[in-house]
């Protein structure tokens, strides 16, 4: 039977409070202006928008993207970056893709470490260099598509 009532009895709990405990922690640190001094340090110390979002990438491996991505939303404002800017579609890939860099970066990651019995050195071993070679790789064709199509 598919009714709201249903659906709820079939949600996890655990999650929505993790999700629910990321956002208000990211809204602390919005609130108290700590991202925005963290996007003027990034802007300050790497300068390019192109290497700060890799860096936030690469970031996703041991944070998982969620609270990076939400993170990032209070680091800079859809008033200078629309939500079609170069920084949203850029950090969408980056931080997606490079929290396969450990296996510890996503929650899927997390469940697979669990169900199939995964080892964390084993996948840092055989795995993590593959994931880095593609994250290097589709960055590179990203930013190679965006140089030439706008």
């Amino acid at each position: 039977m598919l009714t709201l009532g249903h659906a709820l009895t079939r949600i996890d709990m655990s999650s929505i409070v993790f999700f629910i405990g990321i956002l208000l922690s990211v809204a602390v640190l919005e609130r108290t202006h700590i991202l925005t001094s963290l996007a003027q340090w990034l802007d300050d110390a790497v300068g390019r928008q192109d290497l700060i979002v890799l860096i936030i990438g690469i970031a996703s491996a041991v944070v998982d993207n969620v609270p990076l991505v939400a993170a990032a939303m209070g680091m800079y404002s859809l008033t200078d970056y629309p939500t079609d800017h170069f920084l949203w579609e850029f950090l969408a890939y980056c931080a997606g893709t490079g929290g396969s860099l450990l296996i510890i970066g996503s929650a899927a990651g997390v469940a697979a470490m669990g169900i199939e019995k995964i080892d964390f050195i084993w996948y840092i071993r055989k795995i993590s260099w593959l994931a880095a070679v593609g994250y290097i790789a589709g960055a590179g064709v990203y930013l190679i598509q965006v140089a030439l199509l706008h």
